[in-house]
């Protein structure tokens, strides 16, 4: 057990970074296109609120997977990361790929974004492979 909780720490500590990387610095300038789709607070950047909500749920994200992982008998890093591609394309993959197509944002954020929760998804099943094969 101590191994899982240390792998969605780590998937989710890890996973922030991505956030910040490919969500916040990856076209930066892309933000801008379309600067009257952002809320005031976040557009400003006074609303941290936002920002926090985020990493938690980033958290979430992260545990997800490797519960998914653990109740999937996963037993090695190529079965983690299997789990995560599916949970990519299952899931952020094409919620991003339909919103781009109808919410007004440059198209760089969309793939900035889906390369974010991938690398995210990605870790997190990384790290439940890894815990797992170590756990048996």
């Amino acid at each position: 057990m101590l191994m899982i909780i240390i792998a969605i720490a780590m998937a989710g500590t890890l996973g922030s970074l991505t956030d910040w990387l490919f969500m916040g610095l990856l076209f930066h300038s892309a933000y801008n296109r379309h600067p009257e789709i952002w809320r005031p607070g976040i557009r400003d950047g006074a609303d941290k609120v936002a920002i926090i909500w985020s990493s938690v749920l980033g958290y979430a994200i992260s545990a997800a997977v490797v519960a998914l992982c653990a109740i999937a008998r996963v037993h090695g890093v190529l079965g983690g990361l299997e789990v995560g591609v599916l949970v990519w394309i299952a899931g952020p993959a094409v919620v991003l790929i339909v919103n781009g197509m109808f919410i007004k944002l440059d198209p760089k954020i969309t793939f900035a974004h889906g390369l974010g929760y991938g690398a995210r998804i990605l870790m997190a099943g990384l790290a439940a492979g890894l815990a797992l094969s170590l756990k048996t």
